[in-house]
């Protein structure tokens, strides 16, 4: 590239040859003279505008924070609305876990008051930078899935812990008679009216007339009827081929398909049918077969073995000649 100057006083000129280098080294060095000179002038006019107070510096100065105000402050609601809602669904879902905490402690047999009880804390402070808001949101998200999995476990076990209460409800192991004294057990005896040797298929609980006569769990009427041998009975199901007998009733509160819970007063102590006074005749049939009652009941006390009763009910029935089914054995007039 030439460049020519020519003096018009003196007539005389100068060429000046420049090469692309030099081209472009030089018009680099005018950008950067250029930005200097007025980044300087920038700041001086501005702050010597901004101490001094001149009005048109002034305004550029206002305008230029507001807009940065204004800029920060939409940035903050944006993230405050963000949060607010991320807090809402915490709240709502805190809420579903306390509810939860509270079925499932009820379930388990715990007091929910002293879950709730805020525990003691304490320790030297040991301060920490503050959180920032990408750190915020992170932490609230673990949070969101930490209660979302914790809903989910409780309400596994709020299901299993009701099937299993439901289970346990229909295991007869509440005494049918509050304050009755126990008589015969279950097993051979020596017949009360006969005196020969008997097999006796329950319990006698000795009671005054008209005491009332508790279901030992909940289930289904299936039978009320009068027997020539049990008198006034009643049967009830518990499913699992699982029945349970009460005999000699003066008189008897439910019907053949009433839903009956463990506990309800079905009928009164009496003397009807085969028996020498006021007593109550308990058994219990697992698919047809009279058991022991007396296993039922201790195992009240004991879950697991109550369960395990509960399990045996599935074993195939063996038939023997001492262990007559539920159906024959009122046919053959029991001995009480």
């Amino acid at each position: 590239m030439h460049l020519i100057i020519t003096d018009a006083w003196l007539a005389r000129s100068r060429a000046i040859h420049l090469s692309g280098t030099r081209l472009v080294l030089s018009a680099l060095l005018m950008s950067l003279v250029l930005m200097v000179v007025a980044a300087g002038l920038y700041h001086w006019v501005f702050l010597k505008g901004a101490r001094e107070r001149w009005p048109i510096v002034g305004s550029l100065v206002r305008l230029v924070v507001q807009d940065e105000f204004e800029q920060r402050d939409k940035f903050m609601r944006e993230n405050l609305d963000v949060l607010a809602r991320q807090l809402g669904e915490m709240q709502a879902k805190l809420t579903q876990l306390e509810s939860l905490g509270e079925r499932v402690s009820g379930l388990a047999g715990i007091n929910a008051s002293e879950i709730k009880a805020k525990p003691g804390q304490g320790g030297a402070l040991v301060t920490g930078r503050p959180l920032s808001m990408d750190e915020l949101q992170a932490t609230l998200a673990d949070l969101d899935r930490l209660t979302a999995q914790r809903t989910d476990l409780l309400t596994v076990l709020e299901s299993r812990l009701f099937d299993q209460k439901m289970r346990n409800m229909m295991i007869p192991t509440q005494k049918p008679v509050s304050d009755g004294n126990l008589g015969s057990d279950f097993g051979w005896r020596i017949d009360p009216i006969t005196g020969r040797s008997a097999l006796h298929t329950g319990l006698d609980f000795q009671a005054d007339a008209g005491k009332p006569i508790l279901a030992a769990a909940g289930g289904v009427v299936v039978v009320q009827e009068y027997h020539a041998a049990y008198g006034n009975m009643v049967e009830i199901d518990h499913g699992n081929d699982l029945v349970t007998r009460y005999a000699h009733a003066s008189a008897v509160y439910v019907k053949k398909g009433d839903i009956v819970r463990r506990g309800q007063k079905i009928a009164a102590v009496g003397s009807t049918g085969r028996s020498t006074g006021a007593h109550l005749h308990f058994e219990v049939l697992v698919q047809g077969v009279p058991q022991d009652p007396q296993k039922f009941l201790t195992a009240g006390g004991n879950l697991a073995a109550a369960q395990q009763l509960a399990a045996q009910s599935e074993r195939p029935r063996r038939t023997t000649s001492t262990a007559p089914s539920a159906r024959t054995s009122r046919a053959r007039a029991p001995q009480r």
